[in-house]
């Protein structure tokens, strides 16, 4: 019985030892991430992104799959002047087999405090972002002159978007 006992405890050492391993890629990914859009290094930072990955930003619109987005992004990066985003806080959870993450993280940024939020995936032996969703953060008891204030473009948004399923 202890025989089996310190087995399965060795089995779960083990075990957390390569989640906090991913872990720790995952952070170093997405800290890399940041710190190529602070520098304007546009050849790092879309190659941290996977081929088929997707940006949602901030305004309603901001739906960018991948190339779209180097497309959007590339004259910012052209000139030296892409984001500043700063990870203040980071949550990373993986899944079961360890081929997916996801996570949230609270952000220092020019718009003030930010969430991020995504997916990775692991492609061979590297960790890619597929999914990657900015926000802006509004504290509850600020949040009514925010909706008087986007009040009259969130009807024309509604208007031009359409259910297509």
């Amino acid at each position: 019985m202890k025989t089996k006992v310190c087995f399965l405890l060795i089995i779960l050492s083990i075990s957390l030892q390569a989640q906090e391993t991913k872990k720790k890629a995952i952070h170093q990914v997405l800290d890399s991430w940041h710190e190529a859009a602070a520098k304007a290094d546009f050849h790092t930072y879309f190659g941290l992104m996977a081929e088929q990955s997707v940006f949602i930003g901030t305004d309603a619109m901001e739906n960018w799959q991948r190339e779209a987005f180097e497309a959007f992004s590339k004259p910012y990066f052209d000139q030296g002047k892409a984001w500043s985003f700063e990870a203040r806080e980071r949550n990373i959870y993986i899944s079961a087999d360890g081929s997916v993450a996801w996570f949230d993280e609270l952000l220092d940024t020019w718009m003030g405090t930010c969430r991020g939020s995504g997916v990775l995936e692991n492609v061979g032996d590297a960790w890619k972002i597929r999914h990657y969703v900015l926000s802006i953060t509004i504290p509850n008891e600020e949040i009514e002159p925010v909706i008087s204030l986007k009040k009259s473009k969130d009807s024309l948004i509604q208007k031009q978007i359409k259910r297509d399923w």
